[in-house]
């Protein structure tokens, strides 16, 4: 796998945000976390060593704006130039999440038809409602390979009717000290949704404050990913 930041910097967005790492890590490195500039890194796809071979080796994933939101307004005029590296390097994959898809379809390439073979894209939700005002929209997008990403997830949601083609589902819960808890009971939920649907699903992380048979557990950081997978529930 590789990480590629061709800019950083986001600003909130909707209730997911509340406790963003990003931010918090800023602050710490007295960051404005809402200036958005282009990084060092930006044509990191296409970079090649004395060698003139590739510096990023073919067939990884390469995870887009992980720190950032690949559709956010200000990286207008940079992400042609993106698309355009990401077009050459079809022995990669590309990855990016988004809380923005209703940009997605002005912001696409002009070539992009039904969507690029090497593309996913990842519609990022929190609760019902944003899970209902995202999805009816990821729905409809000519995509080619299609995420839902629940995480932070702050409440029981019903996505089973926006799971038509979509190739994985991911939950989580929240890390921070003040985080808002996850109930172990929304995630089975959202599992058995996806069984029924025939839809892979993957259990993440745990949050902070953690939900079980109405028991609440506080978790550290280093755990949640762990305690998540001792659960064995993916599919």
């Amino acid at each position: 796998m590789a990480m590629w930041n061709p800019w950083r910097g986001c600003h909130k967005y909707s209730e997911g945000c509340k406790f963003c790492y990003i931010h918090k890590g800023d602050v710490k490195k007295k960051i404005v976390t809402d200036n958005i500039i282009k990084t060092n890194n930006f044509y990191a796809p296409i970079q090649k060593d004395k060698k003139d071979k590739y510096i990023i080796k073919s067939g990884q994933i390469v995870y887009l704006c992980f720190s950032t939101d690949f559709l956010i307004e200000e990286a207008d005029a940079w992400r042609d130039e993106c698309w355009a590296m990401i077009k050459e390097r079809q022995d990669l994959h590309f990855l990016f999440l988004t809380k923005r898809i209703e940009r997605l379809a002005e912001c696409l390439p002009y070539d992009w038809d039904l969507g690029y073979d090497n593309v996913t894209v990842g519609c990022t939700i929190e609760n019902q409602k944003r899970a209902d005002e995202r999805l009816s929209l990821f729905s409809d997008l000519p995509i080619k390979h299609r995420n839902i990403i629940c995480q932070p997830l702050i409440e029981k949601i019903n996505i089973e009717k926006y799971l038509d083609n979509v190739e994985l589902v991911v939950v989580g819960g929240e890390s921070d000290k003040n985080a808002r808890h996850i109930d172990y009971d929304w995630v089975l939920s959202i599992r058995e949704q996806c069984i029924r649907k025939n839809v892979h699903f993957e259990f993440r992380q745990c949050g902070t404050h953690f939900i079980k048979d109405g028991k609440e557990y506080t978790l550290r950081v280093k755990e949640l990913s762990s305690q998540a997978k001792k659960a064995n529930i993916n599919y």
